[in-house]
């Protein structure tokens, strides 16, 4: 989940990646450091902590070099230190290497360097690397990089510079995500597009397998034989505007004000596509839908859209728990893997071990040539934009919209669900215009430290999410339960003291959610309830009422969510906290 810049070409290497390591601090901010080509030597600076600890650190050191790598960390292996923070140096300070990712075997290669006489002075698993490099040395770096790989086990990324050879980096791709820049006189290594978005929009996603060898002048492409391997050059359709604050106090509030806009390009993107899924639903035996955290909701509610209108049974699974188990998979059966970034690491070998046992594959992801999309059968693609804050939101609503696309295909009526789907954007746009009024609720909530929050049928996922949301970005507990379920245990837990968030839309189960929220009512909790705007007979039953726009029932889950996510964000903010870059967290998980 580290964050990944590297940089060779015709400007001062430092201010560049500075300016990408701060696209990349939602991967990780346990610590952060550079390594760069300085007069044909290699210089590290490094600091614990964020970004701006490392920009302090180099303020008035006057760095020309033109060829850099820079690192942000989350920690894995070795607790946040300087020691443990990236770059990673051979004993002679000749090569560095700045990693993503777990090298599985590295203790095994530790002992054996040890045993070499090798000195270690990190507990990393990256350090590693550096001294295999080194030891493989003879002349080229290339050469040196190719035969090292092929001894590494497990899930990384990593790139190496030597002053050996300035203007060269080189870079690996094994299960972590790395792509590359391209410029006129310069080039990029990078984790993710955001971080060289600023400096270019042509992109090369690289493959599992492969190493890239950059320099100034060009880009070279290996597979781990040393075999050439060509790839096509993909402009990249956003733009920088959109990975920026544009106003708003945080990246987190400015995506939740931007789900509109997402579900409506997700859904344009979906119909302008024009062509038909290569399959019909029905066709299957079983549909099994994997994600992790945020993803995993929003699968949760598509298996209850996909089993009304296709009548196919339907299960959602945690890709982290379905790898290891023991779930009869065959080709009777559609695995569709759902990763905002399409490069989670359970989610893509979930798939992986799906198509192995011959299942159909189907990706839902928001970046085009990520490893979950070049590796399934078919695609169906969000049109979310960058989405920079840690705890998911406009990519949680554009994934409700591609699953219920999806559902619906292939429906007699699909025509008439598809123009109600149209619709959502602007009730979604509505239901943001009570804001002030989340804002003002949350001021009373900022003391509690438990949350119990209760839904039933499409509204359990949401209380899920909106639990999550609350706990990742404020650190205060919350629980998401079925709210039919909360008298066989979490009812104990009720007293005058217990915030209890009820999302209650007008829908199936409307009247014995009611019965839900007299039972807590009856215990003394606070209820805070989540319905139809003009809905009295809830509103008389709540401490406090957030509503939504009224809206058909499949639909009802894209606006439930919002004062969910409203109210996190606020009792987060008030409390002061970091609400983009929670601690412990980083948006995508490519360790295991």
């Amino acid at each position: 989940m580290c964050g990944i810049i590297g940089y060779t070409g015709k400007e001062a290497a430092l201010p560049l990646i500075l300016g990408g390591l701060e696209r990349l601090e939602y991967r990780g901010y346990d610590s952060a450091g550079v390594a760069l080509i300085e007069n044909g030597s290699l210089v590290v600076e490094k600091r614990v902590g964020k970004i701006r600890e490392l920009v302090k650190n180099l303020w008035g050191k006057p760095y020309r070099g033109r060829t850099g790598i820079g690192h942000t960390r989350w920690a894995t292996h070795g607790e946040p230190s300087l020691e443990n923070a990236h770059p990673h140096t051979d004993e002679r300070g000749e090569f560095a290497v700045v990693h993503n990712g777990i090298v599985e075997n590295y203790l095994e290669l530790r002992r054996e360097l040890e045993d070499r006489g090798v000195s270690f002075r990190s507990d990393t698993d990256t350090e590693v690397i550096a001294h295999l490099i080194a030891g493989a040395y003879e002349g080229d770096l290339l050469s040196a990089v190719l035969a090292v790989v092929n001894r590494l086990r497990g899930a990384f990324a990593f790139a190496v510079v030597t002053s050996k050879e300035p203007g060269r980096i080189v870079g690996v791709k094994q299960g972590s995500p790395l792509v590359v820049g391209v410029g006129e006189g310069e080039n990029f290594l990078a984790s993710d597009i955001p971080a060289i978005l600023p400096y270019t929009r042509r992109v090369i996603t690289l493959s599992d397998g492969e190493v890239v060898d950059v320099t100034p002048e060009g880009v070279n492409i290996y597979d781990f034989n040393g075999n050439p391997v060509t790839k096509e050059v993909v402009l990249v359709p956003w733009d920088i505007i959109s990975a920026e604050k544009a106003g708003f106090k945080h990246f987190m509030l400015k995506e939740i004000y931007e789900q509109p806009k997402a579900i409506g390009d997700t859904i344009r993107g979906l119909v302008s596509a024009g062509e038909a899924l290569p399959f019909d639903l029905r066709e299957f035996r079983r549909i099994l839908l994997i994600a992790c955290g945020t993803s995993y909701h929003a699968g949760l509610v598509g298996k209850f859209w996909i089993e009304k209108f296709t009548g196919v049974p339907t299960e959602v699974l945690y890709a982290s728990e379905f790898r290891y188990a023991d779930t009869p998979v065959n080709e009777d059966d559609l695995v569709v893997g759902i990763s905002q970034s399409g490069e989670t690491i359970d989610t893509k070998f979930a798939v992986n071990f799906a198509r192995e046992k011959g299942a159909r594959t189907l990706a839902v992801v928001n970046v085009v040539g990520s490893s979950i999309d070049r590796e399934s059968d078919y695609t169906l693609y969000t049109h979310a934009g960058p989405e920079i804050g840690v705890a998911a939101t406009k990519t949680f609503t554009a994934q409700l919209a591609a699953l219920y696309y999806l559902s619906i295909s292939g429906h007699p009526q699909s025509e008439t669900l598809l123009s109600e789907l149209m619709k959502v954007p602007a009730l979604v746009e509505e239901a943001l215009e009570r804001a002030e009024e989340i804002e003002r609720v949350s001021q009373d909530y900022l003391r509690c430290r438990n949350f119990l929050y209760l839904g039933r049928y499409l509204s359990y996922p949401i209380a899920l999410e909106g639990a999550l949301k609350l706990k990742e970005i404020s650190y205060i507990h919350a629980e998401g339960y079925p709210a039919g379920e909360m008298k066989h245990g979490p009812i104990a837990l009720i007293d005058e003291s217990m915030p209890v968030v009820v999302v209650a839309p007008q829908d199936r189960v409307y009247e014995k959610t009611l019965s839900n929220v007299e039972e807590v009512r009856t215990r003394k909790g606070r209820v805070i309830g989540v319905g139809f705007e003009g809905d009295d007979r809830l509103a008389k039953m709540c401490r406090e009422f957030l509503e939504i726009p009224p809206a058909p029932e499949d639909l009802t889950p894209f606006l439930t969510v919002v004062p969910l996510q409203l109210l996190a964000y606020y009792i987060a903010s008030k409390l002061g906290l970091d609400v983009d870059q929670p601690r412990n967290l980083a948006k995508t998980v490519t360790v295991e």
